[in-house]
């Protein structure tokens, strides 16, 4: 049986990271703030721990002695959707936003400074336990909307001509978001959850971009999410949800 960390107490993180120093560090910054931490050496590891125990939120390297790093954000994501963070000497802008396609929720290159890795994390935590409750809410979980099905519980998306697509857990609530407030503008920040937003932060934009494609919405003249310039996006469709 797989059993979620945050059900034994404080948030647990599984920190994917070959080199031991590195990896010492990382966890030593978040135990000061009162999370746990398990140091994984391989992506196989980390995948069969996950199976196991679900964590709070995975930090993953993409430099593995086993396999790459985006292989394990895209088995996570299919397998255990959990919160991801990838923390990585990579800053080619080609990997950042394919790490953000995959799934990941953030993404810091090498050096790191730690208290701004502390930061990073305990925002994505932030995002992820606001999304739980909001729906907590409400037991309406399954929105409708221009032919299609959201299954919030199950991450799915099913197309009007019956096709069943997965969703990521950082898709899934971005979409939970836009559906829960249809034909109203909501800014980035809005959107991540956050007061302030790094105006340099795509992170939301690759997102919308792929559950565009998911829902097959054109990105020249999208139908369902368009591009408020200036001023973020909006779901262009009525919604029932039950």
């Amino acid at each position: 049986m797989t059993m979620n960390a945050t059900d034994t107490g404080n948030p647990i993180i599984f920190v994917l990271e070959d080199e031991p120093d590195i990896a010492r560090l990382i966890c030593s910054s978040l135990a000061e703030y009162g999370f746990r931490c398990e140091h994984l050496r391989t992506g196989r590891d980390l995948l069969v721990r996950a199976r196991s125990t679900t964590p709070d939120l995975c930090i993953v390297d993409l430099g593995l002695p086993d396999m790459d790093g985006m292989q394990v954000v895209r088995q996570l994501q299919e397998g255990t959707p959990c919160a991801v963070l990838i923390l990585t000497g990579r800053n080619d802008v080609t990997d950042r936003v394919l790490g953000l396609e995959l799934g990941a929720d953030d993404y810091i290159v090498k050096p790191f400074e730690p208290r701004e890795l502390v930061a990073r994390v305990r925002s994505i935590l932030r995002r992820y336990q606001r999304s739980a409750a909001a729906e907590a809410i409400t037991e309406r979980n399954i929105a409708s909307f221009a032919g299609w099905i959201f299954d919030g519980n199950r991450h799915t998306l099913t197309a009007p001509d019956g096709r069943e697509i997965g969703l990521s857990a950082a898709e899934a609530g971005l979409l939970a978001t836009l559906l829960r407030r249809p034909n109203k503008i909501l800014s980035r920040e809005q959107l991540l959850g956050e007061r302030d937003v790094d105006p340099f932060d795509r992170s939301i934009d690759v997102r919308i971009s792929r559950l565009r494609r998911k829902l097959d919405d054109d990105p020249q003249n999208p139908r369902l999410i368009k591009t408020v310039y200036g001023a973020g996006y909006l779901f262009a469709a009525q919604v029932s949800w039950q």
